[in-house]
């Protein structure tokens, strides 16, 4: 009999291709209401760049397969390449990082996911375009204990029900992290995705637009979701840190864990955050002391460019949180 993945990760795979502006050819303006921030790059100029840096095998679902990976769980992904050589490259580094590539699928006549991450000091802008792919649920000879979907194709709608269904029937735990297109998709039209739920993730702007709410008490927006389905309903909110409602309706806040300098690039800290979340779950951790995993990897990854490259082992994951300072607790809340 085949052995049981502990950790299948679903959802789109790319080629990031980090570019970092020149501050003096490119910058940021903020509105002084919203905090919001603009990049501002003006037209009929040639601007120069400090550097490039492609980074292969990346986006929301395959960092989550190398994260749990790092961290110790039997990891695969579902996903989708184009037959180039940009596929042949993402499928090369994926078998690298350990990753079972057997539900991976190369299409002929189809291009890899190519984005290009434009870096402006640690934040970014990314430009996306997306292959339209065909999305089929791999006929798993035993049911993965944990099957973490995100970010998809807009014309990807079906396959939602089809991993719902597979839950349903088989009982894999459904851990769901939205992307863009299923954020604004909102609650009602994957009504049956959120009802399998078992872990949630989104941060505070995501859950509002999700659940059609300004609600700011990030506890309330928990406990809403906790309503429509997820038994782990996470919600982050950037330096503010993260909140969790554990299977006791009781609210959790978890600060972040002290950066040792100025990050880098933020590219892939949330998924890190729920992946290391997720993974220590899996390995029997309760969901406070889970809250305390997530955000060291995440400060560990926007220490450098890209997604990957700061993931951490269980190990040294463990050395970070025996040397934490004496603030950095899961304390409950209202």
């Amino acid at each position: 009999m085949s052995e049981q993945y502990d950790f299948v990760a679903i959802g789109d795979i790319v080629i990031d291709a980090f570019i970092e502006l020149n501050k003096e050819a490119a910058d940021v303006s903020q509105d002084m209401d919203t905090g919001r921030q603009t990049l501002h790059m003006p037209f009929g100029q040639k601007l120069p760049y400090d550097e490039v840096v492609v980074i292969n095998a990346v986006g929301n679902s395959p960092n989550a397969a190398v994260s749990a990976h790092r961290l110790g769980l039997k990891t695969a992904l579902v996903t989708n390449l184009g037959q180039d050589r940009n596929g042949k490259d993402c499928l090369e580094t994926l078998r690298h990082e350990g990753i079972h590539t057997d539900y991976v699928k190369l299409h002929e006549g189809k291009f890899t996911n190519y984005h290009y991450v434009l870096r402006y000091g640690p934040e970014r802008t990314i430009l996306i375009k997306h292959e339209k792919f065909p999305y089929i649920l791999p006929d798993f000879a035993v049911p993965p204990r944990y099957l973490y979907f995100s970010s998809i194709g807009e014309h990807g709608l079906p396959f939602h029900f089809e991993i719902a269904n597979y839950v349903k029937e088989h009982g894999s735990k459904l851990v769901f992290q939205p992307g863009t297109f299923q954020i604004k998709l909102g609650y009602e039209a994957l009504k049956a995705v959120y009802q399998v739920t078992d872990i949630f993730f989104c941060n505070l702007e995501e859950a509002q637009e999700i659940l059609a709410t300004t609600e700011q008490h990030v506890p309330t927006l928990l406990r809403r979701f906790k309503e429509l389905g997820p038994r782990l309903p996470v919600i982050t909110d950037g330096p503010h840190g993260a909140y969790v409602v554990d299977e006791d309706d009781q609210a959790w806040h978890m600060p972040m864990y002290p950066d040792p300098k100025p990050p880098m690039d933020r590219t892939g800290a949330g998924d890190s955050f729920a992946s290391t979340f997720t993974t220590a779950i899996a390995l029997g951790k309760s969901p406070a002391e889970a809250l305390t995993w997530g955000p060291v990897n995440s400060m560990s990854v926007v220490q450098y460019v890209g997604a990957q490259e700061g993931l951490l082992t269980v190990a040294e994951l463990q050395a970070h949180l025996e040397n934490r300072p004496v603030e950095y607790q899961a304390t409950k809340i209202d």
